[in-house]
C-alpha cells in the first residue's frame, strides 16, 4: 500500500507542471563563454574520489575577476582534506563576497546563548537585492490575505509582481560538518556562474542561506578536529556538548522554542516571508531526501504542503539520478508526524518544510567507508542505492549537497509563481480553518488558577506567529460533552477491565445516545485564539491531542508521538468548535501575555497561594535572605482560601516584593498575621547537577530551564563527586537529569584503553572546556563516587532522579523497597500520560490537583515491598490476586474441602493497590529482621492512571503493565531523600506543568516527610 500511495501522489503532481517555466529545461552545467577557475576546478576533480560523486553542477567552478572564491579564507577549496572552517572563517567569506558582489547581501539575523553571531546571507540578482523590502512587502500581503481582503485577483497581481525566497540553513548538528564550506561555495555559484541555469535561478527566486545554525557547537567541532590533527593515530574526545545546553535535541525545539538558533531561524523565516526552509544535514549515504518521507503525515499540515513535498522530493531524485550520481533517495522511513523539528518551522507557517541527509565523516578527512545492508540494498524508492564500499571525502559531500540545493532551486524557480500561489492559497486556508476542518477557536479561561502558567504559554504561541485576543465581557458557547474514558486507551489490552474499568451493560436493542453539547461561559478576561488567523496550523498542532494508533503500519518511530501543549503544561485549554466564539467581544493583546502579579493589603507578613506556577521557584531564590515558610495544611486568611504548601513570607519589603511579583505574575497578599497553622521552612537551597562525561543532552533540557527561572545551581561532572569526599557540606540537593543510560555505565563511565580524553580550553582547543573541564572524560563516577553520592544522602540531602537515572537509584541500593520491573509488551513512545494523587500531603505535590499529565517514553516500571534483602513483593507466586487456586472441588472461585474433618476458614490473603507495597503478614512479623521500619518505607506521591484512562496523546501500547504502578516516588534514605520520577519533568520545554513537582522537591528537601502518615506496622 505505501507503494501505491507514493507512486499516486507523484502522478497526481504531474498536472501542476503544466506550465513550467523554461529553465526547467535548461541545460545544467558550465556554458563556454565563461571563463573557468582552472585551479580550483583541477582541485575540486582531484578531491573527488569517483566521477560518479560529481554532477555537471559542480565539477567546475566559473572565475571571476573581482569576486573571491572560498580559497581566498580557507586556503584551499570548499572541500579539501583536513580543512574545517570555524564560524568566523565562514561569515568572512560571506562578507567579502557581499563587498565584492551587488548579488550578496549579509544579515545578522541574532546571537547564540554563548553570544556568537548567526547570519543569513541573501543572494539574488542586483535587481531583486535592491528591492529585497518591496519584494518582501509583497510577500507579507500574500502571507496574511486579510491584508487583501482575500482578494484572489488581487493577490494574481502580487504573486506576478513577487519573487519567493528559499531559505537554506546548515550545521544545526554540529558533528555533520559539510555545510558550511558547501554553502560557501554555493554563494560565490549564485553569485558569479553565468550560465543559463544558474542565471535563471539568480533571477526568479532570493536564496537565503544561514550557513551554521548551530554556531556555538561549529566551533567546538573545528577545536576537536584541529585536536585529533594535531594528535595523530589517538582517538579523539567524543563532541560532549554542541550547544551551550543540548546536543542532537536542538533539531526537537521548533514546537517550544527554547533555544536561541530556533528562535533566530523562526524569526528569519517568518519575517522574511519565506516559502521554503530546507535543512542540510549529514548522516545517510549518499543522499535521502526526507522531504516525502513516509506516515503518518502529521494530522494538521495542509493537504497542498504534502503535495509539494512530493512533487520537490521526486523531482530532486529524478534530476541527480540522470546525471548518474548513486544513492540518491527519497521516502524512506521517516515518519513526518512531529512538528519539532527546525524544517518544520515552515511547514507550521504556510512555507514548505525540506530536509537532505547525505553523507559527511564527521570531520574534513577522507576515509574508506564500509555500509551496513540495509544502507546499500535496492528497493523501490531507492534504485539506484549507495556503494557498499567507497572512499569517501568531504568533497564528496560537498558535491551532493550543493548538486541537491541547485537542483531543487532550478525546479523551484522554474515553478515560482505556483509556489507563491500555494504560498497565498494555504494562509488563505487557514484563515478559514474554523468554517472548514475547524476549530474555531482555542480559549484560555480567566479563571484558570495557574495565570502565570497560561501567560507563559500564549507568550510562546505569540513567539509562533499567533494573534492572541481577551474577551472583553463573558461568553457563552456550546461545548461537546464530556466523554467517559474510553476503554482499551492503554492499547491492544482493551477487553481487560481488571484495574478500575467499570463493567459496560450490553444492551443491543437499546442505540447509544449521542451526547448532547453543553454551553459552557467563559468569564471577561479569557484569552481567545482565533484560528481565522494565517498561523492557525501551529496552534493547532500544539494545543490539539494527539493519537497514534498500535497497529499503525509504521513501527520505526523516529520521535515523540504526543505533545498536548495545554495537559503538559498544566494549562486549561478549551477547544471550541463552536463559530460564535469569533462573535464574541474581544480585543487583540498587543505585546507579550503577562499574568497579574504584586501585592495587595497591608501587613508586614505576605501570603502567596502555591498554584503550581514556575514563578514561585523564582522569587524564592530572588529573596535568598528573606524567610519562607510553608503551609502543610490548606488555610483561609485575607478573606481567600489558600492551598496546602502556600508560601508565608517575611523579611522582605514590600515594595521589593511588589516588583518581583509584577515581573513574574505572582499575587501576594499583606496581612498583620497568620492563622495557627502547621509551618516549615522553605529554604533556599545549594543545588548541584550533576552529568556524566558521555551525554550531556538530557540534563541540558534542565539546566536550560532552571537558567530561564534563575534557579542557581553548580554544574559537576560524575568525576566531580567522586573527588569530594562530603559532598553534605556543599550541597543540598543533587539532581541526576535522565539520558545516563545504564548504571554500569554512570560507575564506569567510557573505556579506558587508549589515550586520555581532555575537554579542556588549551590555545590548541580554545572553545571547549568553559561549561565544564576534565583532563580525561572517560572515568566515570567510580565506586568512591558512589560512596560519597550515598552518604550525601544519608546525612540529609536530597537526590533528585529521572527515567533512566531512578534505574541508576535502585539498582545501587539507595531507594530500599523500590524495584523495577521488566517491561514485557509495554509501548510508550513520546507521549502524554495521566497521572493520579496518592498522597496530596506529600510537599512534592504542594500546589497541584488530581489528574496531571506528564512526558514518558518508555518509562521505568516501579514495584514496592516492605521487605529488604527479597520477599513481600509484587508478582511472582507471592502474589495472591495473580496465583490460581489449587486443582480440588468446586469451581475456580471456590475453596477446596479437605475430606475427613470439620471445615476451617480460610484467611483473608494480603491485598494491595498496584502502586502500594503489600501489607505485612503475621508470619513476616514474627521475626521481622528484614521488614522495613514504617519511617523507612518508600511513600508514593503519584501513580499512573487506570488503563483506560492513562493515554492523554501519542502512543500507548499494553499499557496496563504501567497503568496504577507508582510515577513518582519519595524513598527516605539515612537521614535524606532518594526521590524517583519514572516520568521526565523537564523536556524540551514541552513538560513545564510538571516542573513544580521537581522545584517542590528542592524547596522542601529537608522537609519532605511533612504530612506523612505512618503505618502502624
Amino acid at each position: 500500500m505505501r507503494i501505491c500511495r507514493s507512486l499516486v501522489a507523484a502522478l497526481v503532481a504531474i498536472p501542476l507542471f503544466s506550465q513550467p517555466s523554461a529553465n526547467i529545461l535548461l541545460k545544467p552545467g558550465h556554458e563556454g563563454s565563461q571563463p573557468i577557475d582552472d585551479e580550483y576546478t583541477k582541485k575540486i576533480r582531484e578531491y573527488t574520489t569517483e566521477p560518479f560523486f560529481n554532477s555537471p553542477l559542480t565539477d567546475y567552478l566559473p572565475a571571476s575577476k573581482t569576486v573571491p572564491t572560498p580559497k581566498a579564507v580557507l586556503g584551499d577549496i570548499a572541500g579539501a582534506p583536513g580543512i574545517l572552517p570555524y564560524s568566523a572563517d565562514v561569515y568572512r567569506y560571506m562578507r567579502m563576497l557581499e563587498k565584492a558582489s551587488p548579488r550578496v547581501k549579509v544579515f545578522s539575523i541574532g546571537k547564540t546563548e554563548e553570544g556568537r553571531e548567526m547570519i543569513a546571507v541573501a543572494v539574488a540578482s542586483e535587481k531583486l537585492i535592491s528591492s529585497l523590502d518591496e519584494n518582501r512587502n509583497r510577500l507579507a500581503k500574500l502571507a496574511d490575505p486579510r491584508t487583501i481582503q482575500m482578494d484572489d485577483s488581487e493577490a494574481e497581481k502580487l504573486i506576478a509582481a513577487s519573487t519567493p525566497i528559499y531559505y537554506i540553513t546548515g550545521t544545526i548538528h554540529s558533528p555533520e560538518t559539510g555545510a558550511p564550506t558547501a554553502l560557501m561555495e554555493l554563494a560565490y555559484r549564485l553569485a558569479v556562474d553565468e550560465s543559463s541555469y544558474i542565471r535563471a535561478i539568480r533571477d526568479n527566486v532570493i536564496t537565503l542561506i544561514t550557513p551554521v545554525v548551530e554556531v556555538d557547537g561549529r566551533d567546538r567541532m573545528v577545536d576537536v578536529y584541529r585536536w585529533h590533527l594535531a594528535n595523530p593515530g589517538k582517538e579523539w574526545p567524543p563532541l560532549v556538548y554542541w550547544g551551550h545546553y543540548v546536543a542532537h535535541d536542538n533539531n526537537r525545539d521548533s514546537m517550544g522554542l527554547t533555544l536561541q538558533l530556533t528562535r533566530n531561524v523562526l524569526n528569519t523565516f517568518v519575517g522574511w516571508k519565506a516559502q521554503v526552509l530546507h535543512d542540510l544535514h549529514e548522516s545517510v549515504p549518499y543522499l535521502y531526501d526526507n522531504t516525502v518521507g513516509d506516515g503518518p503525515y502529521n494530522a494538521w499540515i495542509d493537504p497542498i504542503l504534502a503535495d509539494e513535498w512530493q512533487m520537490m522530493g521526486w523531482n530532486n531524485v529524478s534530476e541527480m539520478t540522470k546525471f548518474g550520481m548513486p544513492g540518491v533517495f527519497t521516502h524512506g522511513t521517516f515518519d513526518t508526524w512531529s512538528p519539532s523539528y527546525l524544517m518544520f518551522i515552515a511547514a507550521m507557517h504556510n512555507g514548505i518544510s525540506r530536509l537532505y541527509e547525505t553523507f559527511g565523516n564527521g570531520g574534513a578527512d577522507t576515509e574508506e567507508r564500509t555500509l551496513k545492508p540495509n544502507e546499500y540494498s535496492r528497493t523501490w524508492y531507492r534504485q539506484n542505492p549507495p556503494l557498499p564500499k567507497a572512499k569517501w571525502s568531504q568533497r564528496n559531500n560537498n558535491n551532493y549537497e550543493e548538486t541537491g540545493v541547485l537542483t531543487a532551486l532550478a525546479y523551484f524557480s522554474a515553478n515560482n509563481k505556483l509556489f507563491l500561489r500555494n504560498f497565498y492559497l494555504k494562509a488563505k486556508r487557514s484563515i478559514e480553518k474554523p468554517r472548514t476542518a475547524g476549530p474555531a477557536a482555542y480559549v484560555f479561561a480567566a479563571d484558570d488558577p495557574r495565570l502565570g502558567a497560561q501567560a507563559d504559554l500564549l507568550r510562546m504561541l505569540q513567539d509562533q506567529g499567533c494573534e492572541i485576543s481577551r474577551a472583553n465581557t463573558a461568553f457563552t458557547v456550546l461545548m461537546p460533552a464530556k466523554k467517559a474514558p474510553g476503554r482499551g486507551r492503554g492499547g491492544h489490552e482493551g477487553d481487560a477491565a481488571s484495574d478500575g474499568d467499570h463493567p459496560v451493560e450490553n444492551d443491543e436493542h437499546k442505540p447509544a445516545e449521542k451526547p448532547k453539547p453543553e454551553p459552557r461561559t467563559f468569564p471577561a478576561g479569557s484569552y481567545v485564539l482565533r484560528m481565522d488567523q494565517p498561523y492557525s496550523r501551529i496552534a493547532d498542532t500544539l494545543l490539539d491531542y494527539q493519537y497514534w494508533a498500535p497497529n499503525d503500519p509504521q513501527k520505526a518511530i523516529y520521535d515523540d508521538t504526543g505533545w498536548t501543549f495545554g495537559e503538559l503544561g498544566n494549562v486549561q485549554v478549551a477547544r471550541v468548535t463552536d463559530l460564535t466564539v469569533l462573535d464574541a467581544s474581544m480585543t487583540r493583546v498587543q505585546g507579550p501575555v503577562e499574568a497579574p502579579g504584586g501585592v495587595e493589603g497591608t501587613g508586614d507578613v505576605f501570603l502567596i497561594n502555591h498554584n503550581a506556577d514556575s514563578g514561585l521557584i523564582t522569587l524564592r531564590y530572588r529573596f535568598p535572605g528573606a524567610s519562607f515558610e510553608a503551609a502543610e495544611e490548606p488555610f483561609e486568611a485575607a478573606g481567600r482560601k489558600f492551598n496546602r504548601g502556600s508560601f508565608i513570607v517575611r523579611n522582605v519589603a514590600a515594595a521589593e516584593l511588589a516588583k518581583a511579583n509584577a515581573e513574574l505574575g505572582v499575587q501576594a497578599y499583606a496581612v498583620a498575621s497568620v492563622p495557627t497553622l502547621k509551618t516549615h521552612p522553605l529554604r533556599a537551597a545549594r543545588i548541584a547537577l550533576m552529568h556524566t562525561w558521555y551525554s550531556t543532552q538530557g540534563d541540558g533540557w534542565w539546566r536550560v530551564e532552571f537558567d530561564r527561572l534563575k534557579v542557581p545551581y553548580e554544574y559537576v561532572s560524575t568525576q566531580t563527586v567522586s573527588s569530594i569526599a562530603d559532598l553534605r557540606s556543599k550541597y543540598d540537593v543533587i539532581v541526576f537529569a535522565p539520558g545516563v543510560r545504564n548504571p554500569q555505565t554512570v560507575i564506569n563511565g567510557m573505556p579506558m584503553y587508549g589515550n586520555a580524553l581532555p575537554w579542556k580550553t588549551t590555545p590548541l582547543t580554545p572553545n571547549l572546556g568553559k561549561i565544564d573541564e576534565t583532563d580525561d572524560m572517560r572515568p566515570g563516577l567510580g565506586w568512591a563516587g558512589l560512596e560519597h553520592l550515598q552518604e550525601f544522602v544519608r546525612k540529609g540531602g536530597l537526590l533528585i532522579t529521572a527515567n533512566d537515572s531512578a534505574n541508576f537509584a535502585v539498582a545501587f541500593g539507595m531507594t530500599p523497597g523500590v524495584s523495577i520491573a521488566p517491561a514485557a509488551r509495554l509501548k510508550v513512545t513520546g507521549s502524554a500520560l495521566r497521572s493520579k494523587m496518592v498522597d496530596a500531603a506529600s510537599p512534592i505535590v504542594y500546589g497541584y490537583k488530581d489528574n496531571l499529565a506528564i512526558f514518558a517514553s518508555n518509562p521505568p516500571v516501579f514495584n514496592l515491598t516492605n521487605i529488604v534483602g527479597g520477599g513481600g513483593g509484587r508478582g511472582g507466586p507471592n502474589a495472591a490476586s495473580e496465583r490460581e487456586r489449587a486443582t480440588g472441588r468446586g469451581t475456580a472461585d471456590d475453596p477446596d474441602v479437605p475430606q475427613g474433618r470439620s471445615p476451617v476458614d480460610i484467611p483473608e490473603e494480603p491485598h494491595a493497590e498496584t502502586w502500594e507495597a503489600l501489607p505485612l503478614t503475621d508470619e513476616q512479623l514474627r521475626n521481622p529482621v528484614n521488614v522495613m521500619p514504617p519511617g523507612t518505607r518508600p511513600r508514593v506521591v503519584l501513580r499512573y492512571a487506570n488503563a483506560n484512562e492513562l493515554l492523554v496523546s501519542g502512543l500507548l501500547d499494553n499499557g496496563s503493565e504501567l497503568a496504577q504502578h507508582a510515577a513518582v516516588i519519595d524513598s527516605p534514605y539515612g537521614q535524606g531523600h532518594v526521590v524517583l520520577f519514572s516520568n521526565n519533568p523537564f523536556w524540551r520545554a514541552e513538560t513545564k506543568g510538571s516542573y513544580f513537582l521537581v522545584f517542590n522537591a528542592i524547596l522542601n528537601f529537608d522537609s519532605l516527610n511533612a504530612g506523612r502518615k505512618l503505618a502502624d506496622r
